[in-house]
């Protein structure tokens, strides 16, 4: 299914009989990141630029009364405790006032693991925003946010659902409006651990600090893209080949890869070239998430 699609159909959905909750899950690129610095605690400073698509997972919510959270997915290859979707959901249910019952969790995947596209980030967003609602729990957008930057660094700008300027470790968000384009991402069928690339002794970490003025001139990069080219074969040959026909680069920590240009029938074309043993998918940018006009209608 093409962005587009993907993101017509979604509303907040319910069903009449069970309270089925269906909620969209975007993905997002990251269209620069700079490592400014390290903190004491290991963690990293830094400046992206979150630009949110209009394509990505779709996660239904059954409410039910056995006091348990249940989630049914079939790319689940971690423990239930460690998924994303789960923590939150146990996260939003130890909070004060929270009128919890139990709940079933269905994921539909397109995001790929482990490719830089805040898959499972976007997912706890999800479930943050969805169990606030069913549960009564009355938190806030910022209150929200807080609570999911305990889960991931992205998750906050999922929950404020808005392209953005970040920086921090991320969770230090500034709601911008890009101008409109394409995008080709191109998943080059590996997966790149986060950890492993943060704790590279290789990874540039003293990146001068830029303002948003100076993104729109040009001259930005992924500081994580050279380390996990040397890493992996499959993205550097990814990153080479789709550099062929734009501006290739990686999204966070990889191991996804795209290339944006203004006209769709641009991207069209360049998506028929690509290689067959490649995952690809032609998505549009978005300023304001799917999730927050679904939410918007309860």
């Amino acid at each position: 299914m093409c962005g587009a699609a993907w993101l017509s159909k979604h509303g907040a959905q319910r069903s009449e009989t069970n309270e089925l909750l269906t909620l969209p899950s975007p993905a997002k690129l990251n269209l620069f990141l700079h490592i400014t610095s390290r903190r004491g605690d290991g963690y990293h400073c830094l400046q992206t630029l979150f630009q949110l698509l209009d394509w990505g997972d779709e996660l239904h919510f059954t409410p039910n009364s056995s006091g348990d959270v249940t989630v049914d997915m079939d790319t689940l290859e971690v423990p239930l405790r460690d998924n994303l979707i789960y923590k939150a959901a146990q996260l939003l249910r130890s909070k004060p006032d929270t009128h919890y019952r139990g709940v079933h969790i269905e994921v539909r995947k397109r995001i790929p693991d482990g490719g830089g596209l805040g898959g499972g980030s976007s997912n706890a967003a999800t479930t943050l925003v969805a169990l606030n609602k069913l549960w009564s729990a009355g938190l806030n957008t910022q209150q929200l946010q807080q609570l999911g930057l305990s889960l991931g660094a992205d998750v906050p700008v999922f929950i404020g659902g808005h392209s953005a300027w970040a920086e921090g470790v991320g969770e230090q968000l500034q709601p911008i409006d890009l101008p409109q384009r394409w995008y080709l991402v191109i998943d080059p069928g590996c997966r790149v651990p986060t950890k492993e690339i943060f704790c590279s002794r290789q990874l540039t970490r003293n990146s001068c600090p830029i303002t948003i003025a100076a993104f729109f001139k040009g001259g930005t990069r992924n500081d994580c893209q050279p380390v996990v080219q040397a890493l992996y074969p499959e993205v550097d040959n990814a990153l080479k080949w789709l550099g062929n026909f734009g501006d290739a680069k990686l999204t966070g920590t990889g191991a996804c890869i795209y290339a944006g240009w203004p006209e769709k029938a641009t991207a069209e074309a360049v998506l028929r070239e690509v290689p067959g043993h490649w995952s690809c998918w032609l998505t549009r940018g978005i300023n304001v998430s799917p999730l927050i006009s679904a939410m918007a209608e309860k």
